[in-house]
Parts: structure tokens; sequence; C-alpha cells
């Protein structure tokens, strides 16, 4: 158990926040293999793969198949299919990490609900899993008790630590993206110059003595205003 959690969780998260493919780029003179990594990169097979959705299925689905089938029992006496075991719980987890994650350049980034809903719905299926190991073991296996309920306590306590670090640089991201965006804001209010847009004054009406002046008496009674009333904001001639 403690392989696996390592394997499939701790390792691909301190992997991805190393950001390799990112070193790897910086690394590379331009040429055919820089070329060629990037073009693999933004590949639309890749952006698919790291589909937050998908990505969680192949990691946390990969796991309820190896756990909850004959599979975990089939592996211990055959080490190339042991091998193979590992490989996919390292490749799923790196690519569920990459696609939470998203912190070297690919071809499609995905927003932030997507990769935030992704995370809770794998969390969820993660400690369903371990609560299930904590009843029963592995379909083929002899665990004792003790040993099953060390082993799923170490799944689902483990899988809360990773998960938490994951929504960390979730949340970090987020709050990365509103500065930017009210950054972007302000600058589009103070105008291409730097300095504030300043808005017109308002006029209002007001009455002065140079109208009250011109009014005369109308024949029906009562007064008939000046024919232009002047206002606060103008100024005589």
């Amino acid at each position: 158990m403690a392989q696996h959690l390592v394997a499939a969780m701790a390792a691909p998260l301190l992997l991805v926040l190393a950001r390799p493919l990112t070193l790897v780029l910086r690394t590379l003179p331009p040429g055919p293999a820089r070329r060629g990594l990037l073009a693999a990169a933004h590949s639309r097979p890749a952006a698919w793969l790291v589909f937050p959705p998908l990505a969680a299925l192949l990691d946390v689905g990969g796991l309820w198949v190896l756990y909850r089938t004959p599979l975990f029992a089939a592996a211990h006496d055959r080490p190339l299919l042991r091998a193979a075991v590992h490989f996919h719980v390292l490749a799923a987890g790196l690519l569920f990490t990459f696609a939470v994650c998203r912190l070297d350049p690919l071809r499609r980034r995905w927003s932030l609900p997507w990769r935030g809903a992704a995370l809770l719905a794998a969390g969820a299926a993660h400690a369903v899993l371990a609560k299930t190991l904590y009843a029963a073991p592995p379909p083929g296996t002899a665990f004792t008790e003790a040993d099953l309920h060390t082993g799923a306590q170490l799944m689902y306590y483990g899988g809360v630590l990773v998960e938490a670090a994951l929504g960390a640089t979730l949340a970090m991201q987020w709050y990365a993206a509103t500065g930017r965006a009210r950054a972007a804001r302000d600058r589009r209010r103070r105008g291409p110059a730097g300095t504030p847009v300043r808005r017109p004054p308002r006029t209002r009406a007001c009455t002065r003595p140079e109208a009250v002046a011109g009014a005369r008496p109308s024949s029906l009674g009562g007064v008939v205003p000046a024919p232009a009333q002047l206002h606060c904001g103008d100024r005589r001639a």
C-alpha cells in the first residue's frame, strides 16, 4: 500500500511541482528535439489526456480495478505484471496531477472549475475505496485484519494530505488569476496615458437674475420663461 501511495500520489505531485517539461524546454537548445517535444505537448491527444475528468478516471479508476478485482493478487506472483501495474499507477498519477496543477505549457489549459470538480470527485472516490479496503481485503488475498486496517488508513490519510496539497496549488492559481484580472480592470479605467479617466461634469438647471429678467407675462396668466435657460456650468460672454 505504501508503494502504491508513493507511486500514484506523492511522486507525481513532487514531479509536477518541479515543472519537468519547462525545465527540459529550457535546457534543450533550439533544434529538432525541442520542436518535437513542443509539438507533442501541444498535440490534440496530449490535450485530451490531461482533460481533468478523463485523467481522474484513469487514475482512480485504475486503483479501483487493482484493489477490487483479482489483479492485485495476480500481480503479487508475476514480476512483469507487477511492473506493468506500477508503471500504470505512476503514469496515471502523473496525468492527473498534470491536469489539476497545470504548471507546464500545454496546448489547452482547462479552467479552474473543471480542475476543481475533478479533484473533488477523485478525492471522494479515493476515500470510498480506502473505506471498502478497511472492510474487506482485495479478492484473492489473505491479509490479517490488523494489516488490512493499517493499509486502508494509510491510503485514506495519505491521500487526504496529497489532495490538500493539490487543492492549495489550485487556490494559489485562483488567487493569482484574480489579482491579474483586477490589475487589468484598473489599467482600463486609468486609460492609455496611465491617468484616471475624468467624466464630464453634470450640468443642472439653475435660475439666475438674467434668466428671470428675460421672462415676460403671458396673456393667459402666468409668466413665460426666457427663450434660453442658463445652466450652472455656462458662462456669460
